[in-house]
């Protein structure tokens, strides 16, 4: 099990929460890939939650591909997607997860992500992130437009007690676009956000 992310995010406004985290069960060919993120604003409800069940197997020394169900619970309504992905380490190792999602209501989405760990020492890590999510068409029941939704980019740097354990600190900046940013006015959202973050690598 691994909470990649596991963090408070300090930004204007009202303080929020962030968590990205994984278990699998089975051997280094063929597993069982449970996934869940989401995040939200102390004092309010939780703006989003997601759960993903992926068989993953091996493709390559290096890369996994998988298939399976993500469920988000927020926002409301909520939607039920088919999963199909990649995730792997790229040349100058570069990890990278590439995402599409089919929802039971005909939605088409995808993400990609990536992130890399420049070690300073053998135990202060930096780690860049970038995270960019997509859709095929409006989704104005989510508050989602076509094209580029949103994206985030962000830098962490964390200390390794052991590799098991590892609190960080860093800044994230996430912007919705186009529609997407024009529905989060209309709800009186601010599209665009910087956060600084502190937070645990379990």
């Amino acid at each position: 099990m691994l909470f990649d992310l596991a963090e408070f995010q300090a930004r204007k406004g009202r303080d929020g929460y962030r968590w990205a985290g994984e278990a699998w069960f089975g051997g280094d060919i063929d597993r069982l890939l449970i996934k869940t993120e989401g995040e939200g604003t102390f004092g309010e409800p939780v703006e989003d939650l997601e759960i993903q069940a992926l068989y993953s197997r091996a493709i390559s020394p290096f890369w996994n591909a998988h298939v399976g169900v993500r469920h988000d619970i927020v926002p409301n309504p909520s939607r039920t997607y088919a999963v199909v992905g990649v995730e792997g380490i790229a040349p100058y190792w570069f990890h990278l997860t590439g995402q599409m999602f089919l929802s039971d209501k005909g939605d088409l989405r995808a993400r990609l992500e990536g992130s890399y760990d420049e070690r300073i020492t053998q135990r202060l890590i930096l780690q860049p992130r970038a995270e960019f999510n997509i859709s095929a068409q409006d989704m104005p029941a989510i508050g989602a437009g076509s094209g580029l939704t949103d994206f985030e980019l962000g830098a962490r740097l964390r200390y390794e007690i052991r590799r098991e354990f590892a609190p960080y600190v860093g800044v994230e900046w996430s912007k919705k676009t186009g529609e997407t940013a024009r529905l989060a006015r209309l709800a009186g959202e601010d599209p665009e956000a910087v956060s600084f973050v502190a937070g645990l690598r379990v």
